[in-house]
Formats: structure tokens, C-alpha cells, sequence
């Protein structure tokens, strides 16, 4: 029996949405956007469980390139993260980001992060040695739903 290649791809993109659901909602100043994990996510020096996070630049004119890992309710700061800038050919009007897979029984690791509009977006710096890891990684791109609000307290919609 041969199995078309075409339908393993839609069968693998299928089970990830449904594997590895997001929700998101973003601010324009800070970049503000709240993303809800249904599964662990890695970002440089942790792992995050399952559960919603607010993401934000910190608040700085001279560095636009940290970026900040709350909580829900912004009462737990898990990291400062340094990312470096990174670019898309289009932008869309939803929050993207891209995922690495790193196989049976390890999380998705966080790359990249663009706020909705933005052609330049937040890479991820990881160590020298994950990022190679990460780089031989499937690396999945994902378009996230959002609701618009006028400020950052507004919290994110879910799918």
C-alpha cells in the first residue's frame, strides 16, 4: 500500500492544532499578547507547563530586544529573555509564532514570536548548543486567532 506524503503533511498539521491549541490577544505599544500553551512550551533556561502567558517587550526605548514571560495575571514573572530581531516576508493580522519539535517526551520550544502587523519580529536566543539541537528540529509555524482590545489588560480569547 503507498501512502500519499501530501496526506500524512495535512494529518500532522490536523493533529498539531488540535495537540497544541493557542489563544492570543496583544497591545500595540509593548506588544502585550497573551498566548494560552495546551501543552508544555520551552523558552531559554525552562520549561513552562500547560497554561496561559503574557508576553511583553520590556518597557524601554533603548532595548526593544527583551522580551518579558508573565503569568496569566502578570503576578509571576518567569523570565527576561533576550531575542534578537528577526523578519517575515508578509505579515498577517494575527499573532505568529514558530515552534521547533523536539521529539517524543520533550517540549515545544519556543523561536519566535511576531506581533500582529509586524514584519520584524522576536527570535529566541538559546544556548549554542540547543540552538543547534533546535535547528535540526521540525520547525512549525503557527497562525494564532486574537481578539483586539484597546488596552493590555483585556485578557485572551480563547479557541
Amino acid at each position: 500500500m503507498k501512502i500519499n506524503k501530501g496526506y500524512i503533511a495535512v494529518g500532522l498539521i490536523v493533529a498539531f492544532t488540535l495537540f497544541f491549541e493557542l489563544a492570543a490577544h496583544a497591545d500595540e505599544y509593548d506588544e502585550a499578547t497573551t498566548m494560552t500553551f495546551s501543552q508544555p512550551v520551552q523558552i531559554p533556561g525552562q520549561v513552562l507547563p500547560a497554561g496561559t502567558y503574557f508576553l511583553k517587550l520590556v518597557d524601554s526605548s533603548s532595548d526593544r530586544n527583551l522580551v518579558q514571560v508573565f503569568n496569566a495575571d502578570r503576578t509571576v514573572l518567569y523570565a527576561t529573555l533576550q531575542t534578537i530581531p528577526t523578519e517575515r516576508q508578509e505579515p498577517t493580522g494575527n499573532t505568529v509564532v514558530s515552534l521547533a519539535e523536539q521529539g517524543t517526551g520533550q517540549p515545544e520550544a519556543l523561536l519566535k514570536w511576531f506581533y500582529p502587523g509586524r514584519e520584524t519580529g522576536n527570535e529566541f536566543v538559546y544556548s549554542k548548543q540547543t540552538e543547534k539541537e533546535l535547528a535540526q528540529a521540525k520547525q512549525e509555524t503557527i497562525v494564532v486567532n486574537r481578539t483586539t482590545a484597546s488596552n493590555s489588560d483585556a485578557t485572551g480569547a480563547g479557541n
